[in-house]
């Protein structure tokens, strides 16, 4: 057997040492896997998971994968957050006004802050200040097939979505469903009706209340010039009475007989004039009550009118044990001059959850398409906790949210479960946003929050939002009045968003 002297051993060791630094070097360096695509043809996209772990996005139709590519996610210090989101608004052309003017093509937002997908260079590991980066051709290519509402899970090890079934997920009604449409477009118009009624009632009580002040202003008139020709009169009573010669006796006469046909003549036509003004006076008040009346119809069939066309929207729910309430929302598809589109979220409710201090996960059941049952559903689990089946066991949802929601529940509509609370990051222009608190959210280092202005029930225009954003914040966390609020263009009253969501301690979390 050859021996290897000490000098060939060490120079032996030192070729092996730099082989392997050389190859660890080369793997890290190395460029990713090719995307992929499934061998059919995709449908439109429901879902994308990224994976942290594997540096993977994986984009899934009704029928299960159809895109899948490598991805490049923060970097140490700046990870991307772990957890739900939907996309929010898309830019073709983006730039960056974080970083340099920094082009991001493709660009689609998760955050208002600047998380979001877009087409970016991959060198093989994390290597982002937050976002995902995707391959340039990838990511044009799937601009287009995806649209605003687009479910985004964003997960710290591999996911996928399994077809589940359990009792408490939405059981469209047939009938309720093949009436959706026509009731929708009934109340529209009934509400289009009640607006225009409203409009004109509005007119009628301008034009009414305008002539009734001139009205009022020519009996005021009319009573001045009376109650003067009656007090001539009432004097020249006292100068007759109190005269001492027959010379002002005459005087006194004389005026009284001038004053008399005077204040006869005045007391006549105020007595005519009110009893012409009346009529008037009334019709103007009963136009007043009539615009109120018509205000309140409009108000009502407008309500009618945008729960029958979200009625026929995907519906998300969000369970979150931390709060122990569950919250509603649908895309309005209300375009924001800011960007994106506007949310209701006229829904939130307290929920019972059976043993609320054990955890549950986070689980996220999505509607993929019809089937002869109703819906066919997908879950994905990407925390920890309870199994997706003991999960929903838990959950108890109070029977008329399921009343309003389900019987015409469609294809993508979904049910979050979660131990985090909703983040800060969710607001008017967005679906859900839930990160998980056990994963580091570097990436939000260098990202100020959100601090839009929040649309919150104003009671007069038909727009019911909730309570759920009515307390405002800043930066810093600190408290502001709750009642600063302003009214729009739209003529909505807008108040800063509500501090919500984080825990007060994070892995990787600050400002």
């Amino acid at each position: 057997m050859r021996r290897f002297r000490p000098s060939a051993l060490v120079t032996l060791a030192a070729m092996a040492a730099l082989t392997a630094l050389t190859a660890g070097a080369t793997a890290r360096q190395a460029r990713p896997g090719q995307p992929t695509e499934a061998p059919r043809e995709a449908g439109e996209p429901i879902m994308a998971i990224v994976s942290i772990k594997s540096q993977q996005v994986t984009f899934y139709d009704a029928d299960g994968w159809i895109f899948r590519a490598p991805v490049s996610t923060g970097t140490t210090g700046r990870e991307t957050p772990a957890g739900v989101f939907a996309l929010v608004e898309k830019d073709k052309d983006h730039h960056s006004t974080m970083y340099d003017d920094a082009w991001m093509p493709n660009m689609q937002r998760i955050t208002w802050n600047g998380i979001a997908l877009h087409g970016g260079p991959l060198p093989g590991y994390a290597a982002s200040h937050g976002c995902v980066r995707m391959p340039y051709d990838f990511a044009e290519k799937l601009f287009d097939r995806t649209s605003i509402g687009m479910r985004v899970i964003i997960s710290p090890n591999d996911a996928a979505p399994v077809e589940f079934t359990h009792p408490a997920l939405f059981a469209p009604a047939t009938q309720a469903l093949a009436a959706a449409p026509a009731r929708a477009e009934k109340l529209g118009i009934e509400a289009e009706d009640a607006a225009r009624a409203a409009n004109e009632a509005k007119a009628a009580a301008a034009s009414a209340v305008r002539e009734s002040a001139t009205l009022n202003a020519s009996l005021r008139k009319l009573e001045w010039a009376n109650a003067r020709a009656q007090a001539e009169l009432a004097y020249a009573d006292r100068a007759f009475a109190n005269a001492k010669t027959d010379q002002a006796r005459a005087r006194a006469e004389e005026a009284k007989q001038k004053a008399e046909p005077k204040a006869a003549e005045a007391q006549t036509q105020l007595e005519t004039a009110k009893a012409d003004v009346k009529p008037k006076l009334d019709a103007a008040a009963g136009a007043k009550d009539a615009a109120k009346a018509a205000a309140a119809k409009k108000t009502e069939t407008a309500k009618a009118a945008s729960e029958a066309k979200l009625a026929l929207e995907p519906v998300a729910v969000y369970i979150s044990r931390a709060t122990q309430k569950l919250y509603v929302r649908r895309n309005t598809h209300k375009a924001w001059a800011d960007g994106g589109e506007v949310f209701d979220f006229s829904i939130e409710v307290p929920v019972t959850i059976r043993n609320p201090d054990q955890p549950i996960g986070t689980h996220i059941f999505t509607a993929m398409a019809r089937n002869e049952s109703g819906l066919r559903w997908s879950a994905v689990t990407i925390d920890n906790g309870d199994d997706a089946k003991d999960a929903l066991d838990r959950i108890t949802i109070p029977p008329d949210v399921l009343a309003r929601i389900a019987p015409t529940a469609v294809p993508r509509s979904s049910i979050i479960i979660s131990d985090e609370p909703l983040s800060k990051e969710t607001n008017y222009r967005t679906e859900f946003v839930a990160v998980l608190s056990n994963q580091p959210q570097g990436g939000f280092i260098t990202r100020k929050p959100t601090t839009s202005e929040i649309p919150v029930a104003s009671g007069d225009d038909g727009n019911f939002f909730g309570s759920f954003f009515q307390r405002s914040w800043d930066p810093q966390g600190n408290p502001q009045a709750a009642n600063t609020r302003v009214r729009g263009p739209d003529g909505r009253l807008y108040a800063p968003q509500a501090q919500q969501g984080y825990p007060q301690t994070q892995p990787g979390w600050r400002w």
